[in-house]
């Protein structure tokens, strides 16, 4: 990751051309180790986010929207009461490391000015958010308190005197020229020069090599490095994100990097949207990643009994499927009461049905005429098992119906907002348990959002995203004139092809049906595969059965139509 000295120095001076002077306005704290900050400026209003996040840590101007807890952090608080109201005096990197310094100017609650201090401290884990009081020096609050047990050098606690992080013997990048004698080694630089990245240690070595010895000195890569600064001072960086096949951020930083010129590159007009662009992206792959880990399990483990219930229902099932053999033996038993005696474990008699001799066994403590009515007993209650086990087996194949399209869903989630629906749909359907308080939750109505593509012809089509999206799309909002897709027996999303008023299936060329088709295939389990059989069929004919888990339904009339998972060439929107 590129957040070193560099990005910290240009994002520095970024936002003190930005928000120099500014008014805080407003502090929200989205997240535990998130602050967002809403400043006036002479430019307009903007809004700075900082972050503390081990894997995250930044700070940044964003346009993004977070969701705010409906209690405000203390730290939060804390921030409102000290700094709501400030005038932003400066902000500034420490030296040459990642450590933003933002000077406000407030008043207390006498009126009187003070001067207050935000401290970013962007190092990995140790990443921190301290508020000091500039004129003691003091700790007022940090958004990680610190304690001696954890760090034995510097704690970070309300009334403490504020240390810098312990400094490192090296030679903060500012203060190279051109002259100044560097090693030829990336990671000897990196131990030579403070505030560089292994990305920039790298480039500043890239197509300079002259020997493998690392003590060879070089005065090239000094000057590589040079020019990457003035490129800061003077306005003319270029900050730029480089991403791989599938769009994921790789890397990012306001200049070139060699070593990732292969991939695609988005470029930007300020280090913040670089920066915001970067770990939006990233932080939002990973948290959906994360956040869908625990309900996939959770699906997959209902999945799992729900299929070892299939299996067991199923041998039940075969068992009484076989239970003629009791109502013969119950027969044959009343013809030959006069053989058998007391005590007898078995007894030998003529099927008169077919003359074979056939051996049938017997509870030795029953006389014969009971031993008869139990085998009739177990027949009857083999053949009402038989009706209750298939009612048993139709249920649970619909709930592993369900459950296949609930991962799938998961499965294609690409945003947080959208995993929580479908753990809304759960807690519904009673496979996820309720969360503490949820009934006191504010539940916000969120409107469904399909994805939609366009036809060869501008033919508009819908793409429900969960199972609460799909009963929408198609009981709610399609038209019963509209076109209805569907993976033929496999997990998939409700897929609604748009019909103008007064046409119908019938007038769709076959052409645009395959396309539609190939959308719904490709937005099912099978997108991976060839030949995927879709079924279609006018709206009209699709009905929800009462009780019926969300996106469940049944329909009639349809056509089918096998297709390669394709999207069109038009550009999805959302």
């Amino acid at each position: 990751m590129a957040y070193d000295g560099i990005i910290t120095y240009a994002a520095a001076k970024e936002l003190k051309e930005r928000i120099v002077p500014g008014k805080v306005e407003k502090v929200y704290q989205p997240g535990p180790e998130d602050l967002l900050v809403h400043i006036h400026t002479q430019r307009g209003n903007v809004r700075l986010f900082i972050s503390c996040n081990s894997s995250a840590a930044r700070v940044c101007l964003t346009e993004g929207s977070y969701t705010n807890p409906e209690q405000p952090p203390t730290f939060c608080m804390l921030l409102r009461k000290h700094l709501q109201g400030g005038r932003i005096t400066d902000v500034r990197q420490k030296d040459a490391e990642r450590i933003i310094e933002i000077d406000i100017e407030a008043q207390n609650e006498l009126g009187f000015s003070v001067c207050r201090r935000l401290i970013v401290e962007i190092m990995s884990k140790h990443s921190n958010i301290v508020l000091i009081d500039i004129e003691s020096g003091k700790i007022i609050d940090a958004i990680k308190r610190i304690s001696i047990d954890v760090n034995r050098y510097r704690q970070l606690l309300p009334g403490m005197i504020y240390k810098y992080p312990p400094a490192q013997d090296k030679l903060p990048f500012s203060e190279v020229d051109a002259e100044t004698p560097l090693p030829h080694d990336d990671r000897a630089l990196m131990s030579r020069i403070a505030g560089i990245s292994p990305s920039i240690s790298r480039e500043m070595l890239a197509g300079c090599y002259t020997s493998n010895d690392a003590s060879v000195i070089s005065v090239v890569p000094a000057r590589r490095l040079l020019e990457i600064i003035a490129s800061i001072d003077d306005g003319s960086a270029k900050p730029r994100v480089y991403v791989d096949e599938e769009g994921t951020p790789r890397e990012f930083h306001i200049t070139s990097l060699t070593e990732f010129e292969e991939l695609d590159k988005i470029f930007f007009n300020t280090v913040s949207e670089c920066i915001d662009y970067y770990f939006t992206n990233r932080v939002a792959s990973n948290m959906v990643r994360q956040k869908s880990m625990p309900l996939l399990k959770s699906v997959q483990a209902s999945l799992s009994k729900a299929l070892l219930k299939k299996k067991k229902l199923s041998e039940d099932l075969l068992s009484a499927e076989n239970s003629e053999k009791y109502r013969l033996y119950g027969e044959l038993l009343t013809a030959n009461l006069h053989l058998i005696k007391p005590g007898d474990r078995r007894v030998r008699v003529i099927n008169y049905y077919d003359g074979s001799g056939i051996e049938i066994p017997l509870d030795e403590k029953l006389s014969a005429s009971a031993n008869a009515q139990k085998y009739f007993k177990k027949y009857s209650k083999a053949r009402t098992a038989i009706h209750e086990k298939q009612a048993q087996l139709e249920d649970n194949d619909r709930d592993i119906e369900y459950l296949e399209s609930v991962i799938q869903n998961i499965e294609a989630a690409d945003s947080v907002p959208l995993l929580e629906s479908i753990r809304d749909e759960l807690e519904q359907t009673g496979y996820v348990r309720r969360r503490q308080k949820a009934s006191q939750r504010k539940k916000k109505n969120r409107r469904p959002e399909p994805l939609k593509y366009s036809l060869s012809d501008g033919t508009e089509v819908l793409v429900g995203r969960n199972n609460i999206d799909n009963d929408w799309l198609t009981m709610k909002f399609a038209s019963k004139t509209d076109v209805w897709m569907h993976t033929k027996d496999i997990p998939g999303s409700h897929v609604i092809v748009r019909l103008e008023d007064g046409r119908n299936v019938n007038d769709l060329p076959a052409g645009l049906i395959y396309e539609a088709a190939s959308i719904a295939a490709f937005h099912s389990k099978a997108a991976g595969s060839d030949n995927v059989p879709v079924d279609y069929v006018p709206v009209r004919y699709v009905k929800k059965p009462n009780g019926a888990k969300p996106g469940m339904v049944i329909f009639t009339h349809n056509q089918t139509v096998y297709v390669t998972p394709k999207l069109p060439d038009t550009k999805k929107e959302k």
